[in-house]
């Protein structure tokens, strides 16, 4: 009986009929679809787990983070009258659910706490520094992060023979054409064709894997094994051919043979389809696993947690997911609570991902570096760098061994910081530990010299010293330096860096062309940003609304103002539309350019828009106001501004006061002057003045100049 499929948010169905094709000009398309009934007695490597069921988990009382909790929610257990009162804080709320557990809790379940404001006399959990945690073995997940691979077996015998053969293959000839005329005596087995495509999928030579896995089809004996699907699936997904995948999928012999309905290959299935951004497909082949009454296990949790993810659901719906696999029989591990806790993380809940974290480690479970590692990036890019110390230097009392991700989240974080020195302690600590900085690592360092004026000279002695390690730079790392060279005036040096970086075969990203951009902005060089802009065209590099932003303050601030217009319409196009801060760089741009008298037209401009001025708006119109004396238009923008109000900070705000109460006492000065003397007229006290006759000079007497010397040749 088919279990009935989760309501996971969306349905999707598989086409009946795929009409998918390879790309390969001169290959004929291998016959996918025509994949032999396995033999009974053919030799197999992999159990099938659908075929036991085993006992449910003890039930625990839930986990569920009370503020993700929806009121509607039913509770089938009666609370206690006395947890029923209310409580605000949501890690008590959770201490009131969460499993029970025969040990007392700690006293202290928090993180360990460090001094805020830390400087350069600081070190690194230097109590930690002798010990020696036992070794424990890397996973797959863990290899892209700790940096440990697993040791590669030597390939030989029927493999380096057909390997061999793969490897030199002639121009329009497939591996199975070529395979054809070959005997290998029996000694090919299902084990030797999975090594095969294993070593091909690691040379890259996916199309090799795909026509020896329809080799392996055309068999006598049948090779196609489930171990070879969880080995070509990743694979095809890596190199982005989802639809190819979908297709070997689907006519798989499930019906001839149950070994294929088996765990493992729909987790490879989905993971391939999760590596080529197929989230789609990979909720059908999961909703596919569900209908074939296939009990997922911890690594399916995992990778659809992943899905979930990436395809932007919220991290309430991902533990929603997560309950439910647990119902079904799913125990918690540390494939399925990292990628929950990473989750959590990218929404900011920090918090609640510790709480996971510390319920993991309960059930009996250690947590590994990876997630240390994502919960110490959560808070370095919240800026929360000492909570992230923390956790750095909790994983180490514990006995996990930080990796170079470890000590590159919090070289990330100071450097954004602008603090060099605690960067340069952080590199010489890993050195220390035995780990080699690799390019981030020196990245991070020419980043925080970068950061700071007057200190590029440094930042190219970092870029150096990673250049003598024999490390090659990377997009970031010549970006970090063009950045240095901008902050610090030397758009020259940031020119010649940026024809290195092209001479050394390192494609600039939009983020070295915004960089390089920045440094001639400073420098008021226009021609320079239109040749860098006509570059970027022609390297066909989709501009960001920062990069649209320097181009407009670049051309605007030098009086070229059809330029700038013609930029705003230019990035238009491309869905860029003007926002308030583009705006207040042209009310800016016209102010110091002393065209004040097109400020009204362009906040018309912005009412159309529907955009609504801001402090920084009104600021910049008041002043430009009252660099002309028209104190009239600064009091009425200034009325305008507290009516929105849009105030700015204080200190900005008091000094703009400051200016305008001067300028309105002598305002009122002359309006009670005004005042009074027309009160005094109406009451008649205003004394006449008797005028005088007029003579012939009267019209001149009032402006006439008087020059030096004129009294004494009067007087002659």
């Amino acid at each position: 009986m088919a279990v009935e499929p989760l309501n996971l948010h969306r349905r999707f169905s598989i086409s009946s009929s795929p009409s998918y094709s390879l790309h390969s000009p001169h290959y004929p398309i291998p016959n996918l679809f025509k994949i032999p009934k396995l033999s009974k007695n053919q030799r197999t490597s992999f159990s099938v787990c659908c075929s036991s069921t085993p006992p449910p988990p003890p039930h625990s009382s839930p986990i569920f983070l009370p503020f993700l909790q929806t009121p509607a929610r039913k509770q089938t257990l009666k609370p206690d009258p006395e947890i029923e009162t209310e409580i605000n804080d949501p890690i008590v709320k959770f201490f009131k659910t969460r499993t029970s557990d025969p040990d007392p809790d700690p006293t202290r379940e928090g993180r360990i706490p460090l001094q805020k404001n830390r400087k350069t006399s600081w070190h690194l959990a230097s109590t930690f520094e002798k010990t020696e945690p036992e070794p424990e073995p890397v996973t797959k997940t863990e290899e892209g992060i700790t940096g440990k691979a697993e040791t590669v077996p030597q390939v030989e015998g029927v493999v380096m023979q057909i390997l061999k053969i793969a490897r030199a293959l002639p121009e329009n000839v497939t591996l199975g054409e070529a395979l054809e005329s070959c005997d290998f005596g029996g000694g090919l087995g299902e084990e030797e064709c999975v090594e095969v495509l294993r070593v091909l999928a690691e040379e890259g030579n996916v199309m090799g894997c795909m026509y020896f896995f329809e080799w392996m089809g055309l068999k006598e004996p049948c090779l196609v094994s489930p171990k070879a699907c969880s080995v070509l699936f990743p694979a095809l997904g890596k190199v982005g051919k989802g639809a190819e995948l979908m297709v070997v999928l689907k006519n798989l012999p499930f019906k001839q043979n149950k070994l294929f309905k088996d765990v493992r290959v729909y987790n490879a299935a989905m993971s391939g389809l999760l590596y080529c951004g197929r989230y789609d497909d990979a909720w059908n082949v999961y909703e596919l696993m569900e209908t074939s009454n296939i009990k997922p296990d911890h690594v399916t949790s995992s990778i659809m947690i992943t899905i979930m993810r990436k395809r932007g659901d919220s991290a309430k719906e991902a533990w929603e997911f997560f309950e439910k696999m647990n119902e079904k029989g799913v125990k918690w591990s540390l494939e399925n609570v990292g990628a929950l806790i990473k989750s959590f993380c990218d929404e900011g809940l920090k918090k609640e991902a510790l709480i996971i974290q510390t319920e993991l480690e309960k059930r009996g479970i250690k947590s590994n570096v990876v997630i240390y590692n994502t919960i110490m990036d959560a808070y370095s890019k919240s800026n929360q760098v000492e909570e992230a110390e923390g956790i750095f230097v909790e994983m180490k009392a514990k006995g996990v061994s930080p990796t170079s991700a470890s000590y590159n989240i919090l070289m990330d974080a100071y450097s954004r910081r602008m603090e060099p020195e605690i960067v340069e302690k952080l590199l010489e600590e890993m050195e220390a530990s035995g780990l080699e900085p690799n390019v981030r690592s020196y990245t991070c360092l020419i980043s925080a010299y970068g950061r700071q004026k007057k200190t590029s000279d440094k930042a190219a002695d970092a870029f150096l010293r990673m250049k003598k390690a024999g490390i090659k730079p990377s997009s970031h790392s010549y970006t970090a330096l063009i950045h240095a060279y901008s902050v610090d005036s030397w758009h020259e040096k940031a020119y010649i860096t940026f024809e290195n970086m092209l001479r050394d075969g390192v494609k600039p990203s939009i983020e070295t062309y915004t960089a390089l951009l920045d440094a001639f902005r400073r420098a008021g060089e226009t021609e320079m940003l239109m040749k860098i802009w006509k570059m970027m065209t022609r390297d066909k590099i989709e501009g960001t609304r920062v990069t649209f932003n320097i181009l407009l303050d670049g051309f605007a601030k030098k009086g070229q103002y059809v330029e700038a217009r013609d930029v705003v319409c230019e990035f238009g196009k491309k869905g860029l539309n003007p926002n308030v801060m583009t705006y207040n760089m042209l009310i800016n741009a016209y102010a110091r350019g002393g065209q004040e008298s097109k400020l009204p037209q362009l906040l018309k401009e912005m009412a159309a828009l529907n955009l609504k001025p801001d402090s920084v708006t009104y600021s910049t119109m008041i002043y430009a106001y009252i660099r002309v004396r028209d104190f009239k238009r600064a009091f009425f923008y200034h009325k305008q501004m507290a009516k929105s109000g849009q105030i700015p900070d204080a200190r900005s705000y008091q000094k703009l006061r400051a200016i305008l109460e001067v300028k309105a006492k002598i305002k009122n000065r002359k309006d009670k002057s005004a005042i009074i003397g027309i009160v005094k007229s109406s009451m008649g006290l205003l004394k006449e003045q008797k005028k005088g006759k007029k003579d012939e000079f009267w019209k001149n007497r009032k402006n006439r100049s008087r020059t030096p010397g004129s009294a004494a040749q009067g007087s002659r």
